[in-house]
């Protein structure tokens, strides 16, 4: 097809001659390039921007969770001090996820209505978290009913309500008015749950009447920052006997009987606690409640907030312990939060209220660096042995080396990941480095460490960052925001040195990954053919199975057994053509299975012959052939004798 404008020539040269045509083509250049469409759009009234004012009203919320077979909280808002005109907004970006993760998908019959007098309702036509609504001349309050459609499956998203147990973040149940910041508008809430059911909780019960539990007036921006568990078989974990401000563990299980706690562990749990205070030397909260989890039926969340955490694990993380150290710094990285993230947080993650976008630059401390906390402070708490943590550190490690994305993507561009793609599935996570800012972030601060450890012959260390930095103003709730400037200054207050220039390097730049902290830290990563008793126990627990250093695979062992679940770039399975949708059905003409794979690698280390897979995708079957001699791979930290063992103090308990 010719160019519009050649045909219009062509055709005006033989019906109107040269002349015409010059005096078309002359017209103005903009004229000529209007783009089509009308000349005007639609005005839009803009929603008003936050302001840190009182709020003249209040809101009333009660939330009705007894549904809990069709998974439905129904909700009931009275919300006074309103305008005639009015917005209310659907919380959209929330405070732990640093993304636009607000679920007003699962949003249902919602009505509003003033004395019983229902009220019509637009959403806006730009914003599909607001709400506008025009109220009868003389009315300042408005009821609001909706219901919130928790997933009923995960093909719908991660499920929170089981028969027996259940979550509510406050954010999923509750509009608010635009306008206002989050901390300057008061709420008053009411909860109703099944009979003989308990919660744990960070809000303060106000008074009980029978199912009905209604805490004590606070704030939108701590009310939501204060989820709620609650369950049919529930107990409580004292992790700070006797003192001011106290600490407790709220469990829930799917059964009795996973609520089983060793003296052992709950020794482990209360050092947690001491060594985070040893730490930080400070605490900003007072009280604190882990809200754990023990269920195979919801979602194993991992969620923090001030003066609480959501963490979830396997229904017997506690009556099985040691299937389950592979999930243990789940607790220290979400308490670290509380200082990390609650109390200290970058500055362009502070917004007023939950409708103003974030912005996630500084993520490899805010996330990083609870990282490196999580880890260190596991062991030190005795949650983790040292052989563990060692495996653990060299299986990220070895994950980070591995990864193609360090190529083209610097770990700064990482920190937009969760605005993005909020946690969806990928195809090739290990190119595109998702989320690299928590273990690359640790490797940075691991390498920060040592370093400080280094240059001042072992006097100072980045405990002394962390109580200098996060241990200010104690017992104090307040925010408190940072910059890349503060880090640095701080840094330079601990032990002087270019950090500035030590950190954009390692942020900044694209390459081979750097290893240097492992290095400084008196080790060294190797790969053997020999999986430890920790990968092997992570690799049971996640029922998986990780070849990903030899062939490039990790396969699911349960639901789908031999189906991959993730294929290193590069590989010799990438090179074959394998995907997340193939599943390995025979090996070498033998039924698939974990171990005949596993021996099929043994066996072509010393053959010439590749391991031939049959493999599906979809309806279509196929034969490949890997051409794969290297033997199986998995990595260790091994200890290198001619430098201290820096790591080994690290992870050693403060006293």
């Amino acid at each position: 097809m010719k160019p519009a404008s050649t045909a219009i020539c062509q055709s005006l040269l033989r019906s109107a001659g040269l002349a015409v045509v010059l005096a078309i083509v002359s017209l103005p250049l903009t004229a000529a390039q209007a783009s089509p469409g009308p000349s005007a759009t639609a005005p839009i009234t803009p929603i008003a921007a936050p302001r840190d004012r009182p709020y003249p009203g209040a809101i009333d919320l009660s939330v009705d969770a007894t549904d809990v077979l069709r998974r439905i909280y129904h909700v009931h808002e009275t919300l006074s001090g309103l305008t005639r005109d009015t917005v209310l907004l659907y919380p959209q970006w929330l405070p732990g996820t640093h993304a636009p993760e607000g679920t007003i998908d699962r949003l249902g019959g919602l009505r509003f209505s003033v004395n019983g007098t229902p009220v019509t309702w637009k959403r806006d036509p730009a914003n599909v978290w607001a709400f506008r609504l025009h109220l009868p001349a003389g009315a300042n309050t408005l009821q609001i009913d909706f219901d919130y459609l928790s997933p009923t499956s995960d093909d719908v998203g991660d499920l929170e309500v089981s028969p027996n147990l259940l979550m509510i973040e406050w954010n999923e149940v509750v509009l608010y008015p635009a306008g206002y910041f989050s901390r300057d508008i008061p709420v008053q809430a009411s909860l109703t749950l099944p009979a003989g059911w308990r919660f744990g909780s960070a809000l303060e019960v106000d008074h009980t009447d029978g199912a009905q539990t209604s805490f004590k007036r606070t704030n939108l921006a701590t009310f939501v920052d204060s989820p709620l568990y609650a369950g049919r078989y529930s107990s409580r974990l004292d992790l700070d006997p006797g003192a001011a401000v106290p600490v407790h563990m709220d469990l829930f299980a799917d059964q009795p009987d996973d609520l089983a706690v060793t003296a052992s562990e709950l020794q482990d749990f209360r050092a947690l606690v001491q060594q985070a205070y040893r730490l930080f030397g400070s605490h900003h909260y007072d009280h604190y409640d882990f809200l754990f989890s023990l269920s195979d039926q919801i979602q194993h969340n991992g969620l923090e907030h001030h003066q609480s955490s959501e963490d979830g694990s396997y229904a017997h993380f506690m009556t099985q312990w040691d299937k389950y150290a592979f999930d243990r710094d789940l607790l220290a990285h979400e308490y670290t939060h509380s200082w990390n993230g609650k109390f200290r947080r970058p500055f362009d993650l502070w917004t007023p209220n939950f409708n103003v976008p974030m912005q996630d630059s500084l993520l490899w401390v805010y996330e990083g660096q609870t990282q490196y906390w999580g880890h260190v402070l596991t062991a030190r708490a005795g949650l983790r042995t040292l052989p563990q943590t060692l495996d653990e550190i060299a299986d990220f490690a070895a994950y980070e080396q591995a990864s193609p994305g360090h190529e083209w993507r610097p770990l700064q561009d990482t920190t937009n990941d969760e605005i993005i793609n909020p946690r969806r599935p990928q195809s090739w996570r290990n190119d595109q480095l998702f989320e690299d800012y928590y273990e690359e972030g640790a490797l940075i601060w691991l390498d920060v460490d040592t370093m400080i450890r280094q240059l001042s012959h072992g006097r100072r260390s980045l405990d002394d960052f962390a109580r200098a930095f996060f241990g200010i103003d104690n017992g104090s709730f307040v925010t408190v925001t940072y910059t890349f400037d503060d880090i640095v200054r701080t840094l330079n207050l601990v032990q002087p040195f270019d950090w500035a220039q030590f950190l954009r390097q390692r942020l900044d730049s694209v390459g081979p990954l750097m290893l240097d902290g492992i290095r400084r830290g008196g080790y060294r990563l190797v790969y053997t053919d020999t999986q430890g008793d920790y990968e092997q126990n992570a690799d049971a627990g996640r029922h998986r199975v990780t070849l990903l250093y030899s062939i490039g695979l990790t396969l699911d062992d349960k639901d789908r057994p031999g189906g991959v679940i993730e294929v290193l770039w590069g590989s010799p399975a990438f090179q074959a053509g394998l995907t997340t949708d193939t599943q390995i059905v025979a090996v070498n003409g033998i039924a698939y299975s974990g171990d005949v794979l596993k021996d099929a690698i043994r066996s072509a280390k010393n053959s010439q012959a590749p391991i031939e897979l049959i493999v599906r995708t979809g309806d279509n079957y196929r034969t490949v052939r890997l051409d794969y001699h290297g033997g199986l791979r998995y990595p260790h930290l091994q200890r290198d004798t001619s430098r201290p063992a820096l790591l080994d103090e690290i992870l050693a308990p403060r006293k």
